[in-house]
C-alpha cells in the first residue's frame, strides 16, 4: 500500500543487502526480517525491550542511520533541533542521518508532542539513544583498530587513533558490516561535553523547510489511497443536539449515486466516490431529523457562570509555589481592610484557529494483516500517535495493536486541535465501508467543532507596602484545559462522544492544565492559589458525565500554555496594579521581589529598553515576567503600545523579550518560537474571542462579507505584527528547557500594562477592543 505523490522513503529506514526493510509498501515483513537478524545492524530498544520488538530509537547499518522519534514536527522546527542532538552524540551531521517519526510500529512512544516538552523529555531521551549507539559504535572501532577505546576519536562518520604517527582509521559503514547488535537504551551513558559541541548551539537550517517553500512537501490533505472514498461528517445543529430520524427515501436516492449514509447514535456521516458528491450530499435538505438540546451557558454571563458555585465540582487549595501557612494570606488581607487591593480579571474563550483544517485518511481492511496483524491504518496530523491509536481502537471495538497511525503534518497548531476528532471521522466511516476513506474538514467545521481554549475568570487579591508585596492570594474559575484523547473514554473523540461513549472524567486537579502558572515564583512571604473546578457538562459522582450527556459549556481542552495565557494575564496585570499602588517602579519590584538569579536576569535584560520607555501622547509601555510551570523557562517581556484616543484602538509597535530555557540547541529555531508567542500573544490580547449562542460556536469564518455573513474569527494579520526584539540567555551546562510555550504567558499582561501606561484606563478582560478602551474610565 503506497500514496501517489507521498514521500514513502521516509520510512524506508534500511535498504541494500542484507538490509531490513521497513516502509509503507513492506510493513508486513517487518517481524520476520527482525527474526532473521541480517548482518550488519546497531539497532537501540527501549530499556527493557526484547529483539523482536518492532520499535526502535535508532537503527544503523552501513547504509543509513535512521531515527525513531516519538515527537512529531509540528511546525516548529523540532525534527531539526532534535536531529541536532542525535548527531552531536554520534558526531556526525545533521544531513548524516534519516528521520521517521510519529510511527505507532516502528517508533518508541514519547507521548505527546506538547507543553514544551520535546526538548526538555524527547531530547534528553534521543540524545542517550544516540550516544548508546555510539558506544556500541566505538567498541567495534577499538576491536577493529586494536586500540584502546579512550584514543580514539570520531569525526565526519569515521574513527581515528589519536596519535599523529598512527594514520589508521575505519569508517562507521565499515564496522556496521560486522555483526548484528540489539542494545538496549543506555540512561547513564556518557555524553558529549558541552564544551565540546559542535551542532547544538548552532543555527542549523531547517531540514524540512525548503520542501514546503516550493511546495512539494507532502501535507495530511495531500494523501490519497488507491480506492480512497470521501467521507463528511453530519453535525448536530445544536451542541447537545440528539438524533431523531433518516428520511429513507432520501437515503436510497444517494445509495443510487453511490452514497453510503453511516449513523451510529448522534454520528452521521456519508460516504461517497469524490469530494464534490460527499459534500453535496452531506448537504441534502431533509435527511436527518435532530430533537433540539439543552442550551449552553449564555455568553453574556460566562464570567458569572465561571464563578457560579453550582457549576463548580470541587476546589484545589494547595497550588501555591512556594507552598505557605493557607490562611497567613487571608488573614494579612483582612487585616489591611481598605488597604488590601482587590481585582477581577477575565479572558474569553479561543481557537487554535490552524490556517488549514484539519484532514485525515483511515484505511480499514475487511481482515487483519496475516503478518503484522494490522486491520486499519490511520494517517493523522495528531500530536499523539500512541494515544490516537489507542483511543480509536477503544472506539471501534478493537485491539490497539490491530490499529497503525502515521503521523503526517498538518496544518501546525499548538495544542489539542481537530486533527484527532478528523482522524476518528474518518476511522468510524472507513469501518462503516471497509475502504479507506480520506475525511476533509470544511473551515466551518474547525471553527465549530474544534475543542477551545478554555475562558477563565480570577479574583486576585494583596497587600503592598514601602518594602513590597507582603500578601497574595489568587483564586481562579477554570474548565478542563486538557480534554486530549485517552483510552479510558472513547468519548473524548467527537466521534466517540457523538455515537455514545462519554467524555473522560473531569480531572481532581487542574496544577498543571487550567491552573499552570497560577502559582507565582515571587519571594512574597504570605500567597495562596486556589483553583475553583468548572464543569464542562453535567456530572455525576467524582466528575463522571452524566446520561444522557448534557453540555453546560463548549468543549474546551489544550491551548498553547493551557490556563498559563489566562493565569498569568491576572498574576501580572495585578502585580502592576500592586506596583502602582505602592509607587514603586514595575520593572524595579518585580527584580527586588524574585529571589532566583535566572529570574532576576530576565527582568534586568530588559532595563534598556524600560529606561527609554515612551510615555504620553496615547504611547505606554508595560513588563511582565514569569517562570513557566513555576520551574522551567525564565521570560520577561516589555511592550510598547500606541492608543488611538478617538477610535480606541490599540496597536502594539515594539516587544523585546528576556528568554532563559538552560541549554539552546538551535538559536534561530528558538528565535522562531519565540517570535510566534509573541505573535500569538498580541493575537489574543487585541483581537480574538470565540462568540457563541445557546446551542452553537458562531465564529465560524476569517471574514465576514456579503457572500459569508457569519461572524468572523479576527487573528492578528501580518501588517500589525511589530518589531520583535529578542535576547537569549544560554546556559550550556543546565538542562534544556522548552520554548514553545513560555514566552506567550507573559504578552497578555504586559500589552495590558502598556495600555494602562498609555491611556490610564486599567483593562481587566481580553480582548482590548476599542470599544472595551473607549468604554472603560479612567483609573
Amino acid at each position: 500500500m503506497s500514496a501517489p505523490g507521498l514521500n514513502t522513503t521516509r520510512r524506508d529506514f534500511l535498504t541494500g543487502a542484507g538490509a531490513l526493510v521497513v516502509g509503507f509498501t513492506f510493513l508486513g515483513r517487518t517481524g520476520a526480517a527482525l527474526a532473521a537478524k541480517p548482518d550488519g545492524l546497531i539497532r537501540v530498544l527501549a530499556e527493557g525491550a526484547q529483539p523482536s520488538a518492532t520499535e526502535s530509537w535508532l537503527v544503523l547499518t552501513e547504509d543509513a542511520i535512521t531515527v525513531y522519534s516519538g515527537k512529531v514536527e509540528l511546525g516548529t522546527g523540532i525534527q531539526t533541533a532534535l536531529s541536532q542532538v542525535v548527531v552531536e552524540e554520534l558526531r556526525l551531521g545533521v544531513a548524516d542521518i534519516q528521520y521517521v517519526q510519529g510511527d505507532t510500529r516502528l517508533s518508541v512512544s514519547q507521548g505527546i508532542t506538547a507543553g514544551s516538552k520535546s526538548i526538555q523529555i524527547g531530547g534528553v531521551e534521543l540524545r542517550q539513544a544516540a550516544a548508546t549507539a555510539y558506544q556500541a559504535l566505538l567498541e567495534r572501532a577499538a576491536e577493529y583498530l586494536d586500540a584502546p577505546a579512550d584514543r580514539l576519536v570520531a569525526e565526519g562518520g569515521r574513527f581515528r587513533v589519536a596519535d599523529k604517527n598512527l594514520n589508521r582509521s575505519v569508517a562507521y559503514a565499515e564496522l556496521l558490516k560486522r555483526g548484528v547488535a540489539f542494545v538496549q537504551l543506555d540512561p547513564n551513558v556518557p555524553l558529549v561535553d558541552p564544551d565540546d559541541y559542535r551542532v547544538v548551539g548552532t543555527s542549523e537550517p531547517r531540514v524540512e523547510l525548503p520542501a514546503k517553500l516550493d511546495a512539494t512537501f507532502p501535507y495530511t490533505g495531500d494523501i490519497y489511497l488507491p480506492g480512497t472514498l470521501h467521507g463528511r461528517v453530519i453535525r448536530p445543529p445544536g451542541r447537545n443536539a440528539r438524533f431523531a430520524s433518516l428520511d429513507g427515501a432520501k437515503v436510497a436516492q444517494l445509495a443510487a449515486d453511490g452514497v453510503t449514509v453511516v449513523q451510529r447514535g448522534n454520528f452521521v456521516g456519508v460516504v461517497a466516490p469524490t469530494e464534490w458528491l460527499a459534500s453535496r450530499a452531506a448537504a441534502t435538505q431533509g435527511l436527518v431529523t435532530w430533537t433540539a438540546g439543552a442550551a449552553l451557558m449564555p455568553q453574556a454571563t460566562l464570567d458569572a457562570a465561571l464563578r457560579d458555585p453550582d457549576n463548580h465540582y470541587g476546589t484545589v487549595t494547595d497550588m501555591a509555589v512556594p507552598a505557605s501557612d493557607p490562611g497567613a494570606a487571608d488573614a494579612a488581607i483582612a487585616a489591611a481592610g481598605d488597604a488590601a487591593v482587590k481585582r477581577r480579571y477575565f479572558t474569553p474563550f479561543y481557537m487554535h484557529a490552524g490556517v488549514g483544517a484539519s484532514a485525515a485518511v483511515a484505511d480499514f481492511r475487511p481482515q487483519p494483516d496475516p503478518e503484522t496483524g494490522i486491520q486499519l491504518t490511520l494517517y493523522s496530523g495528531t500530536q499523539n500517535v500512541t494515544g490516537l491509536r489507542d483511543t480509536v481502537a477503544v472506539l471501534l471495538g478493537i485491539e490497539a495493536a490491530r490499529v497503525l497511525v502515521l503521523y503526517e503534518e498538518a496544518s501546525g497548531c499548538y495544542g489539542h486541535n481537530g486533527a484527532d476528532d478528523c482522524a476518528a471521522d474518518a476511522a468510524v466511516l472507513s469501518d462503516a465501508v471497509r475502504k479507506p476513506v480520506r475525511v476533509q474538514w470544511r473551515r466551518q467545521d474547525e471553527h465549530a467543532w474544534e475543542p477551545l481554549g478554555a475562558a477563565m475568570s480570577h479574583d486576585v487579591e494583596g497587600v503592598v507596602d514601602a518594602s513590597g508585596i507582603t500578601a497574595w492570594l489568587h483564586r481562579i474559575y477554570a474548565l478542563t484545559a486538557n480534554s486530549r484523547p485517552t483510552a479510558s473514554a472513547a468519548g473524548s473523540l467527537l466521534a466517540g462522544e457523538l455515537i455514545g461513549s462519554p467524555p473522560a472524567i473531569l480531572p481532581a486537579n487542574v496544577r498543571n492544565s487550567s491552573g499552570r502558572n497560577a502559582p507565582v515564583t515571587y519571594g512574597f512571604p504570605r500567597q495562596r492559589v486556589e483553583g475553583k473546578l468548572v464543569k464542562s457538562f453535567d456530572t455525576s459522582t467524582g466528575g463522571r458525565p452524566a446520561s444522557p450527556l448534557r453540555h453546560r459549556f463548549p468543549r474546551t481542552t489544550a491551548l498553547r500554555s493551557l490556563g498559563g495565557y489566562s493565569n498569568s494575564f491576572a498574576n501580572e496585570s495585578f502585580f502592576d496594579e500592586l506596583a502602582h499602588a505602592g509607587t514603586h517602579d514595575p520593572l524595579a519590584l518585580r527584580i527586588a521581589s524574585l529571589p532566583d538569579p535566572r529570574a532576576k536576569a530576565v527582568c534586568e535584560a530588559l532595563q534598556p529598553a524600560w529606561a527609554s520607555r515612551p510615555g504620553g501622547n496615547g504611547r505606554g509601555a508595560g513588563v511582565a515576567y514569569h517562570q513557566y510551570e513555576t520551574t522551567e523557562a525564565h521570560v520577561a517581556t516589555y511592550v510598547e503600545v500606541a492608543v488611538d484616543a478617538a477610535t480606541g484602538a490599540v496597536r502594539v509597535t515594539r516587544a523585546v523579550v528576556a528568554h532563559d530555557c538552560g541549554l539552546i540547541i538551535n538559536p534561530d529555531g528558538l528565535r522562531n518560537q519565540i517570535e510566534g508567542n509573541v505573535i500569538q500573544g498580541i493575537s489574543r490580547a487585541l483581537k480574538e474571542e470565540v462568540n457563541y449562542t445557546a446551542d452553537r460556536i458562531t465564529t465560524t469564518v476569517w471574514e465576514s462579507n456579503t457572500f459569508n455573513p457569519l461572524p468572523q474569527y479576527t487573528p492578528i494579520r501580518f501588517n500589525e505584527v511589530p518589531p520583535i526584539e529578542i535576547i537569549l540567555i544560554d546556559r550550556p551546562r543546565e538542562p534544556a528547557w522548552g520554548a514553545g510555550e513560555p514566552a506567550i504567558g507573559t504578552v497578555g499582561a504586559a500589552v495590558a500594562n502598556a495600555v494602562y501606561a498609555a491611556t490610564g484606563k486599567r483593562i481587566r478582560t481580553l480582548p482590548i477592543t476599542p470599544a472595551r478602551v473607549l468604554a472603560t474610565p479612567m483609573t
